[in-house]
């Protein structure tokens, strides 16, 4: 009987063991993502089905945890983190990432594609894998996927906007990178850089004159209390990647980096076709609300905006992009 209850006791402190190192296991596994989005943004649902999908396919191996309205700070410090080794990650814009491979910069450039379909064989391409290998070895990045369009960006002002000249003296926040300011400034406006998240207290308090972005994250900021103006310039088709920790992604067993990447690709999917879904009861919504939402002929910001290619040193490589989109 002593020996039975010997075997007995043996087994459960294996068990015992094995749960502690499963449990260890899971923790050393466990993915933070930042984003700057509300949970009411449709590119949300997609997080949440990339959460929900990697622990299915790990077999509970891997955890993915979300913090929306940037809860683990500025996109560029967890970018750092990310660099640094740490397991986080964060949807972010290739203007952020242009500091590290330059390609990347071009993404957030005006008028490059229109809608999700043709960004999307852009961000698809063997050029694009290039750009995302030279990324990991020489910024220690991993791009997940870069396939997370959240819409097309708009101006949100205090005033109606026809043309580029309305524009003269609007100072107009946007992110810092100089692909965004250099096409703020290109269509007539001053850019001033600031986080997201300081945008609705800076229009109420007049600090900044405006804003652009798609019109999902004016919803989520409630944004529609401190404009009345939309005008559908439609200048950046914005497409974001889900990137994280390279030195973090190559230390995972390999079975686990591909569940990663492959379903890092699906979720990007299912948040693009959901904000395209979502994007006209969006305009409605902020119609509703009391903002003017106005369709003008953009083709003067797009003459006006056409040199930020050549400031930047893309003027070559959009038209292999834009050729790339089209196919």
């Amino acid at each position: 009987m002593n020996y039975i209850a010997n075997i007995k006791s043996i087994a459960l402190a294996g068990l015992a063991a094995s749960l502690m190192a499963g449990t260890a296991l899971a923790a050393d596994y466990t993915l933070s993502v930042n984003t700057a989005l509300a949970t009411t943004d449709p590119l949300y649902k997609g997080l949440e089905a990339f959460r929900d999908n990697v622990a299915e396919a790990s077999d509970g191996a891997l955890e993915v945890r979300l913090f929306p309205n940037s809860q683990l700070g500025p996109d560029e410090d967890v970018l750092e983190q990310a660099r640094a080794g740490a397991p986080v990650a964060v949807v972010v814009d290739g203007g952020r990432l242009a500091v590290f491979v330059n390609e990347f910069g071009v993404l957030g450039a005006p008028y490059l594609a229109n809608g999700y379909d043709g960004i999307r064989k852009v961000v698809t391409s063997d050029m694009f894998n290039e750009w995302a290998t030279t990324l990991h070895d020489e910024a220690g990045l991993d791009v997940l996927s870069f396939n997370w369009w959240q819409g097309e960006r708009h101006l949100l002002t205090k005033k109606p906007i026809n043309g580029p000249d309305d524009l003269s003296g609007v100072r107009m926040r946007t992110p810092g990178a100089p692909v965004w300011t250099g096409t703020i400034e290109a269509m007539g406006a001053t850019p001033t850089p600031m986080p997201w998240g300081e945008v609705y207290s800076a229009i109420s308090s007049n600090v900044i004159d405006g804003a652009e972005a798609q019109l999902p994250a004016v919803v989520g900021a409630k944004l529609d209390e401190v404009i009345t103006n939309i005008t559908l310039t439609g200048h950046i088709n914005l497409i974001t990647g889900l990137i994280t920790s390279a030195a973090w992604v190559d230390s995972l067993p390999e079975d686990l980096q591909t569940i990663l990447h492959e379903e890092a690709l699906k979720a990007g999917d299912i948040a693009s076709y959901g904000t395209r879904d979502a994007l006209a009861s969006l305009e409605q919504q902020l119609k509703d609300n009391g903002v003017m939402v106005e369709e003008i002929d953009v083709t003067p910001f797009k003459e006006r905006t056409a040199v930020v290619y050549d400031n930047l040193g893309y003027g070559d490589l959009r038209d292999k992009l834009q050729a790339i989109a089209a196919q």
